[in-house]
């Protein structure tokens, strides 16, 4: 028998969104590791904000909304908030009842600045890579870096002369013409009008150079899990100094990391033994230069279980900029840079830690 179509809508409805988002559905597990990194921000987030006045959208919605955002790769907060008034799924994650007015776009842009002044990402991604770690997921002996590309929220043809006499007028101020023909340009004499913290970058020989920041990624060897993320200037050196960077701040000794042969440098290999760290970095062919990796390293066994492995950090950098939306940063300056850049970080060891807990 065929159906009909009802033409007068329901008055009244007593199903909840929690009904309606099925008992397996993957994003289960993922909303309870969640809350439970939030509820180990409970304090910060209390100081955040006066005990006076009215009272603001929970931060916890924002910090989850940004979660949904890597997820189901919507490409701005406009537009989620646009999905948000329709999606039950979107509403059931941030804990919102179908009656419930969704909040405006301009909610994230008012709160960043709060965000990045509590350091709340950091905090936030810091309390899942806890998770892991008390879940023995996480290995504490061998790990594995390297970096990324991600291209800056600015223009080529902002990409204008420091000393630029700005009192000239383009002829257009929304696409001006910029003629580059014959002009010499590096990091050294230009910079971008729009985002200074950005730099002139390409990924090889023979490819385009756009303005960019480095990604740099930290994972441990055991599942493939995110440590640390660190966004940086593409100066040339961002990927060894980022690497650096991140490895003093495990503070543990008699590791290893594993890494291409871009960081098989003399001063890269150097500063990793200072550290007590083994690097486990793979030798550059080049006959131009002689590898800093010598044979007392590259005998023993785990120097080649490291190079296999730490090919899998690839798949972090490819999950990030196909799902989660940051293969080109939507925001200018670099600490905004890397307040999405641990949002994303943590959505991906979420997504995996949840994964591996369902599969044991």
């Amino acid at each position: 028998m065929r159906g009909e179509t009802k033409k007068q809508s329901t008055m009244l409805s007593l199903r909840t969104p929690d009904e309606r988002v099925p008992a397996d559905h993957p994003l289960r597990r993922v909303k309870d590791l969640a809350d439970g990194a939030l509820g180990m921000l409970s304090e910060t987030l209390e100081g955040m904000y006066s005990q006076q006045g009215r009272p603001s959208i929970p931060p916890e919605q924002l910090l989850k909304a940004s979660l949904l955002m890597a997820f189901y790769s919507v490409r701005s907060e406009r537009l989620f908030c646009e999905q948000l008034d329709y999606n039950l799924l979107f509403r059931w994650f941030l804990d919102m009842g179908i009656e419930d007015a969704s909040f405006d776009h301009s909610t994230f842009s008012a709160n960043r600045q709060r965000l990045l002044e509590h350091e709340v990402a950091k905090r936030f991604f810091a309390a899942v890579v806890e998770q892991a770690r008390k879940g023995r997921l996480m290995s504490d002996d061998h790990f594995s870096v390297d970096g990324s590309l991600i291209e800056a929220w600015a223009s080529v043809k902002s990409f204008r002369p420091k000393a630029e006499d700005k009192r000239k007028p383009p002829d257009d101020p929304g696409n001006p013409s910029v003629n580059f023909r014959g002009e010499k340009r590096s990091n050294e004499t230009h910079e971008s009008k729009t985002d200074p913290d950005s730099r002139l970058a390409r990924k090889g020989d023979g490819k385009e150079a756009r303005l960019a920041y480095t990604a740099n990624a930290l994972m441990e060897n055991r599942n493939g899990l995110l440590v640390d993320f660190l966004v940086e200037p593409a100066d040339g050196y961002a990927e060894r100094r980022g690497a650096i960077s991140m490895l003093k701040a495990l503070k543990k000794k008699r590791v290893t990391v594993g890494a291409d042969k871009g960081y098989d440098t003399g001063g890269f290999v150097q500063d990793c033994r200072e550290l007590g760290v083994t690097p486990h970095v793979a030798q550059t062919s080049d006959h131009r230069r002689r590898s800093a990796i010598d044979r007392r390293t590259v005998r023993h066994p785990s120097y080649l279980v490291s190079q296999r492995i730490r090919k899998r950090i690839e798949e972090i950098f490819g999950w990030m900029k196909t799902v989660g939306g940051f293969r080109r940063t939507r925001y200018r300056g670099r600490d905004r840079t890397q307040l999405a850049a641990y949002f994303v970080g943590a959505a991906y060891n979420l997504l995996r830690v949840a994964k591996l807990q369902a599969a044991t």
